[in-house]
């Protein structure tokens, strides 16, 4: 373990990234794996101030990412990259930033609304359909992010090596 953090130390992104961008990731993975499964579990209080605070830190987190790697990072992608290359890949990483902080919005919107006496009725109902749609756009987004990775490590161009501190790329 300490070679990898050793290895990812020398990546482009450096240690606080990749702390970062993996730490939002399990973050995210542990949501969906502890996800509430119908809203009326939050009539259980200490399940809905957990699932309000736990969407909080999540959106704080988001924020946090956000502005660290946009004041401190460039893209890792080579100089040669197509533009629409480059288009493409900061349109889904703006997605994903703008799909998660939905998440979390939309989420703590229907805690507050179900806390408000909403527990039924169109507006719960539309603000649960806009969060499971934000949910559904998030994982497309995070899907094409890891092909995309994946194909730069094909391409073996570094992009994969810049975050991924494991199964590195050979040179070319």
């Amino acid at each position: 373990m300490l070679n990898v953090i050793r290895k990812a130390a020398g990546s482009h992104y450096g240690l606080a990234a990749l702390i970062l961008h993996w730490g939002f990731a399990l973050l995210f993975l542990y949501g969906v794996i502890k996800q509430v499964e119908d809203v009326s579990q939050l009539a259980d209080d200490a399940f809905l101030r957990f699932e309000m605070v736990f969407a909080l830190i999540f959106l704080a987190l988001l924020v946090v990412r956000f502005v660290f790697m946009k004041t401190r990072h460039v893209s890792a992608l080579p100089a040669d990259t197509p533009v629409w290359q480059r288009w493409a890949a900061r349109l889904v990483h703006l997605g994903m930033y703008a799909s998660l902080a939905a998440i979390a919005v939309s989420g703590l919107a229907i805690g507050l609304l179900y806390g408000a006496g909403f527990t039924s009725g169109l507006l719960l109902e539309a603000v649960t359909e806009l969060h499971g749609m934000t949910v559904s756009l998030a994982y497309w987004l995070i899907g094409i992010h890891v092909l995309a990775a994946l194909y730069h490590r094909w391409l073996g161009d570094g992009v994969w090596t810049a975050m991924v501190p494991v199964w590195r790329e050979r040179s070319r």
